[in-house]
C-alpha cells in the first residue's frame, strides 16, 4: 500500500527509492496492474500535476534555452516552429528534460551517483540538453533519436561541448524504438541508460520496453524523468514495465532543489534477475 512503500536503493543510484511493491500471492499481472494503479493514483492526489505550473524551467517559444550546469553556461537550440507538427516533440525542450539533467548534476554532487567513465545512453535525446550534462559529468555518453531529429541533436552537441574541457564524451547515434541498436550501443551493454519524457502515448510503449530489454544487463540502472500529463498513460507504462524490471521513484527531496515540480517523476529501473540473460 502507499502508506507502506518500501524503501531501498537500487542499481547505480545511491539514493533510497520508493519500489513499487506487487501484492504477494496475486498472479504476476495483476499485481503490476494493481501497483501501477496505485502509484498512478498515489501522484495525482499528493502532487495535483494539473493545478500546477506548465513549462516552469523552459520557453517552447523561445529559439534558445540557457542554462548553467557543471561549472558552464549551456544554450540549447530549440526549433518551435517544428513542434506543430505531429509526432514532433524533441524539436523543444520540456520541464523533464531540465529537471533530469540537474537531477544528475546534483546527485553526482552529492556523491549519489557516479557518471565519470561510465558508458551512458540517452533515448529520446531530442535537443541533447540532459546528454551534454552527462558528458560534463564525465560519462562516455551515447545520444539517440530518431534519423530526423539528427541536425538539431548534432548541432546542439558540438556547439556546447567543442570548446570546453570535456571529462567524457559525446556521440550521436540514430536509433529507432524496436529496432536493433548499433553494436556500439550495446557492446558492451550500458552502466545507465537515461531519458526524459518519452512515455507520450501507449502505442510507443512495447517498442520503448523492447529497447530498453536490448540495452539492458543485469548491471544497467535506468534513470527517467517524465511529465505528468496522462494518467492512463503512465499506468499503462508503469503495468508493462514491472514485467522485467524493478521500479522505484525517486523522492523531490533528492532532486536539485532549485529544480523540482509537482509535474515531474523520476523513476530508477533495474531488470529483474529472471528478466536477465
Amino acid at each position: 500500500m502507499a502508506s507502506e512503500e518500501a524503501k531501498t536503493r537500487m542499481g547505480g543510484y545511491g539514493g533510497t527509492v520508493s519500489v513499487l511493491v506487487e501484492e504477494e500471492g496475486s498472479e504476476s499481472s495483476v499485481a503490476a496492474a494493481a501497483a501501477a494503479a496505485e502509484e498512478t493514483l498515489l501522484l495525482w492526489c499528493t502532487q495535483q500535476p494539473t493545478y500546477s505550473q506548465h513549462n516552469a524551467f523552459v520557453s517552447q517559444s523561445s529559439l534558445s534555452l540557457h542554462l548553467d550546469s557543471c561549472g558552464h553556461s549551456l544554450s540549447i537550440l530549440q526549433s518551435p516552429s517544428s513542434l506543430g507538427t505531429p509526432g514532433v516533440t524533441g524539436s523543444v525542450m520540456w520541464d523533464s528534460g531540465v529537471v533530469l539533467g540537474k537531477f544528475l548534476e546534483h546527485s553526482v554532487d552529492s556523491g549519489l551517483l557516479l557518471l565519470q567513465g561510465k558508458k551512458v545512453v540517452e533515448l529520446g535525446s531530442g535537443c541533447g540538453l540532459v546528454g551534454c550534462i552527462a558528458a560534463l559529468l564525465g560519462a562516455l555518453v551515447f545520444l539517440t533519436d530518431l534519423p530526423d531529429r539528427m541536425k538539431l541533436l548534432k548541432k546542439n552537441v558540438e556547439t556546447n561541448l567543442k570548446q570546453v574541457d570535456l571529462r567524457g564524451s559525446a556521440t550521436v547515434v540514430e536509433l529507432t524504438w524496436g529496432d536493433d541498436p548499433e553494436p556500439e550501443l550495446i557492446q558492451p551493454l550500458p552502466d545507465y541508460v537515461i531519458g526524459s519524457d518519452l512515455i507520450y502515448s501507449e502505442g510507443a510503449v512495447a517498442d520503448l520496453l523492447a529497447t530498453l530489454m536490448q540495452l539492458c544487463g543485469a548491471q544497467t540502472t535506468i534513470i527517467l524523468a517524465g511529465e505528468l500529463r496522462n494518467d492512463s498513460i503512465l499506468e499503462y507504462f508503469l503495468e508493462a514495465v514491472m514485467k522485467d524490471f524493478m521500479v522505484g521513484r525517486v523522492d523531490q527531496t533528492q532532486w536539485h532543489p532549485e529544480y523540482c515540480s509537482p509535474r515531474v517523476v523520476i523513476y530508477i529501473l533495474a531488470k529483474k534477475r529472471s528478466s536477465t540473460p
